[in-house]
């Protein structure tokens, strides 16, 4: 391992240091446009799913839900420990050109390459997230079911390419994750954090969003200066991903406003959605008579059992 550009590491397991990271891209320059199948698969099964489950009673699945979000949440905090300290060290003796150009993360870092390998791997299962979703007969939006399809395809393909931006990328999710998926833990096993919780994992994601599309600008911008040959990160990848983030952007803050800021959810006249993320459940927030705001589950909402009632009835 390079130690020159690597952080000095408190301790690197035996599963880490096995790592090689040519047979992954090998692997996934080979397999990666299976991607699409899968992404294929996931809709007819989200969507033929609802058809399924339009007239039968909803599944409660708490416990599971509680043990999946344990792991992604564990998952999560763990991949974060391991890949930022990587970007920490090269933003501060390397600077913001080789965080951006260079893929060192993976070609001389196997602590980060690993857990890069497993990030993207993990875009796949976490699809998992809108199973529970259509099961417990939650709203399911267009967000969610987005977010999650284009992010496992762009992970697949920029791996292919060792993109060098996509550290950022990685650290940026992992963390979010983290907070996000451990809120889901603490809901499925009927805690109640504030909902301001629930607005900073919103506002968490919106500047995911920001930092993306600015780290794609300074890419391009790389690109032009340096030459395709120093900055490891190709025109297509810019474009797709700048897309990717700009839209990201405009589908939560439109989320935002409607959550928190309209008028509606400021007086408290209606159920809101709340926290929707990159392989997350969808809450709701329900607002007292006193207009005290109360975040719940949206498996316990008033609104989705009267909706079961109501089918039931039909």
């Amino acid at each position: 391992m390079n130690i020159e550009i690597t952080p000095n590491y408190s301790y690197i397991f035996d599963f880490e240091n096995e790592f090689i990271h040519q047979d992954t891209r090998v692997w996934m320059v080979k397999n990666w446009t299976y991607v699409f199948y899968y992404c294929g698969i996931y809709m007819a099964v989200i969507f033929g799913g609802q058809h399924f489950m339009q007239n039968r009673p909803r599944f409660e699945l708490r416990g599971l839900l509680a043990i999946w979000n344990s792991l992604l949440a564990m998952f999560s905090i763990m991949g974060a420990f391991r890949t930022a300290p990587e970007l920490v060290h090269v933003l501060r003796h390397y600077g913001l050109f080789h965080s951006v150009c260079v893929p060192s993360f993976i070609e001389h870092d196997r602590v980060s390459g690993f857990w890069t390998w497993l990030f993207v791997l993990s875009k796949l299962p976490e699809l998992g997230d809108t199973v529970f979703i259509v099961l417990r007969k939650q709203p399911l939006i267009f967000l969610h079911w987005y977010h999650h399809i284009t992010v496992l395809m762009y992970s697949w393909f920029s791996y292919t390419e060792y993109t060098a931006s996509a550290r950022w990328f990685i650290v940026m999710n992992y963390c979010v994750h983290s907070v996000m998926y451990s809120y889901y833990a603490l809901r499925a096993l009927n805690f109640k954090p504030p909902r301001s919780i629930a607005m900073l994992i919103t506002t968490l994601q919106l500047t995911q969003m920001v930092v993306g599309c600015a780290i794609n600008i300074w890419a391009h911008g790389f690109l032009q200066t340096a030459g395709k040959g120093s900055c490891n990160i190709s025109e297509m990848n810019i474009k797709l991903s700048i897309a990717m983030y700009f839209s990201y952007f405009v589908l939560f803050a439109r989320f935002f406003y409607k959550t928190y800021l309209s008028t509606n959810a400021r007086k408290g006249k209606r159920m809101v959605k709340t926290t929707v993320g990159g392989g997350s459940n969808v809450d709701q927030v329900q607002y007292t008579a006193s207009s005290k705001p109360t975040v719940i589950s949206a498996s316990l909402s008033a609104t989705t059992a009267a909706q079961n009632d109501k089918i039931k009835a039909q």
